[in-house]
């Protein structure tokens, strides 16, 4: 018979766990020691171990509805009360108990977001209504119409109220925005008036631009071009039998500037590609890195790399993004194989292994003695069953010998 402190196995090779009610029956083992029956159990236990731990992790870092985490429990639930396996079941229906009291409290948060969800809705919509009914008196027509737009636009995107309120808040919003728009007609029905005055202004506006446009002050006069553009939109729109003619002038004007300003910037493009083709050439020369063999070999090569890459100017810009993903993924590639060392020299992980290797060797030592016995006193049967259970532990400690040594333990 064998033992644990959860669990036993008796000489019929029935397995047992122990609960605060008392021994339960798991189930039965026949096909080997009892060592082994108690550890196949255990394993069981240390799956539903992991299940709660998943779901723990779950219910804290996602967003798990609560029909759907209780749900989840309740599935667990089932696994531990029918207690199939070897180990502290009791502290697993505790720990499932905390995840309910977690899921019950987070279904109390929500209800509570949603009642200020509801109640930062309404106060939204009456800001909303405050703003388009101070809007209706506005005369900034462009502005305030397509502030309105927006209004409208966020007003679809909020939640519903009560009916009563909601309709109650869509009426003035409604009759606010109808105030605008009779406003609006009206101011537009005068304008052919101005009209007339907005053509005389762009025509003086195309004047400025053409004589700007053999102007080699490239920065200052560009800019002066931005400023014009700003005015002829400001200006509002002449009749429409001329509105096209006075835009096809102004913009003539400023392709004829645009136009010797980039013959001035093929020669920055030109110093641009050559910076292109040096940068290429220390991409393929860190590429040639990889694999990563030498980890500090590779990372002195691409920190040389990379003083000589900062010192190289700009490139053109429909090139920059690939060039620089190139070094950008021999960077990473180094990263990776550094993060890859810290985790061969981790010492937790190596003691850990050096721990297992240590239990596994004296279990092999222990067995080999036995065996020995066994075989001295002529009890042969018994010398070949340890004989045998000796080799699969040896095969285990080989193993963890050799995952040790990948620690370089």
């Amino acid at each position: 018979m064998s033992s644990e402190p959860w669990g036993r196995v008796d000489e019929t090779g029935t397995v047992y766990v122990r609960t605060a009610d008392g021994e339960r029956v798991v189930g039965s083992w026949q096909a080997g020691s009892p060592e082994e029956a108690l550890a196949y159990f255990e394993r069981k236990y240390q799956g539903l171990v992991v299940e709660v731990g998943l779901l723990e992790r779950r219910l804290a870092t996602t967003d798990l509805s609560a029909k759907d985490a209780m749900t989840a429990i309740g599935h667990l639930r089932e696994q531990v009360d029918a207690g199939n396996a070897v180990g502290d079941l009791a502290a697993l229906a505790a720990r499932l108990d905390g995840l309910v009291s977690a899921v019950e409290a987070r279904r109390e948060e929500r209800k509570a977001a949603r009642a200020r969800q509801s109640e930062e809705a309404r106060e939204a919509k009456e800001a909303l209504v405050a703003e388009a009914e101070e809007l209706a008196a506005s005369e900034q027509w462009r502005s305030a119409g397509e502030r309105l737009r927006g209004l409208v636009d966020t007003w679809k995107g909020l939640p519903r109220l009560d009916r009563k309120a909601d309709d109650e808040l869509w009426h003035r919003f409604s009759q606010a925005r109808s105030a605008f728009s009779k406003r609006r007609k009206a101011h537009f029905a005068s304008l052919d008036a101005q009209r007339e005055e907005t053509r005389r202004r762009k025509e003086k506006l195309i004047a400025e631009a053409e004589a700007l446009s053999e102007s080699t002050d490239w920065a200052a006069t560009a800019a002066r071009y931005r400023d014009l553009m700003q005015e002829w939109k400001a200006a509002g729109r002449a009749h429409r039998d001329v509105e096209d003619d006075l835009w096809a002038r102004f913009r003539a004007a400023q392709d004829v500037f645009f136009a010797a300003r980039g013959e001035a910037f093929s020669e920055r493009d030109a110093e641009q590609r050559d910076n292109l083709a040096r940068k290429e050439e220390l991409a393929t020369e860190a590429e040639k890195l990889l694999p990563i063999g030498d980890l500090r070999a590779a990372r002195l090569a691409l920190r040389s790399i990379a003083e000589r890459w900062e010192a190289i100017g700009h490139v053109p810009r429909d090139a920059r993004a690939g060039i620089e993903g190139r070094i950008q993924a021999v960077e990473r590639a180094v990263a990776e194989a550094e993060e890859a060392e810290w985790r061969r020299s981790n010492p937790e992980a190596r003691a850990r292994a050096a721990g297992l290797t240590g239990q596994l060797q004296d279990a092999v030592d222990r067995l080999r003695e036995q065996a020995g016995k066994a075989r001295a006193a002529g009890n042969t049967a018994k010398a070949e069953k340890l004989e045998q259970e000796l080799a699969g532990r040896q095969a285990l400690l080989d193993q963890a010998l050799k995952g040790l040594a990948e620690f370089g333990g």
